[in-house]
């Protein structure tokens, strides 16, 4: 049995809440439900409509599988999930930027929606705003690990005198 505290995600640091508090929060729950949304509505497209739209179809399911890596990675916190959340986020924005301009750009090729057609239109463009706001969460968290890091733990109080 592989030992968790040596996973590639590495175990979350003690001082690290992770999504735990905060914005944090709000992003994971977000996260989350855009995964369950987008991976539902990809299952039941590719399976009952696959042949009307092909691309819009497994383009959605990209969505939700990044969706998915970005909801662990920020709910688990310390620097392995940061650093997964970072890449998901990373891709999710580079495919909401080509997928919205390509779909404005030749309509054709998207008969039917996805997530991130126009800019995420169809879902109040928050597909759109979701990886800016992903990252910049990631940054300020990283930002309070390093200053951990610097000044190290807090110290341990004094044990009660009897």
């Amino acid at each position: 049995m592989p030992d968790p505290a040596n996973s590639s995600l590495g175990s979350p640091a003690e001082t690290d809440p992770g999504a735990g508090r905060g914005p944090g929060r709000v992003l994971v729950a977000i996260y989350g439900l855009f995964a369950l949304a987008a991976g539902a509505r990809a299952g039941v497209q590719l399976a009952i409509q696959y042949a009307e739209a092909p691309l819009a179809y497994v383009l959605s399911a990209v969505a939700a599988l990044i969706y998915l890596l970005a909801t662990i990675g920020l709910a688990r916190g310390g620097q392995g999930g940061r650093r997964l959340a970072t890449v998901a986020c990373s891709i999710e924005l580079l495919g909401v930027l080509t997928v919205g301009t390509l779909s404005l750009i030749d309509r054709a090729a998207f008969p039917d929606a996805t997530v991130w057609s126009v800019y995420g239109k169809g879902y109040g463009f928050i597909p759109a705003a979701l990886p800016v706001l992903g990252l910049l969460w990631l940054r300020h968290e990283a930002m309070l690990a390093e200053e951990v890091d610097d000044v190290g733990p807090p110290p341990l109080p004094e044990p009660p005198q009897p």
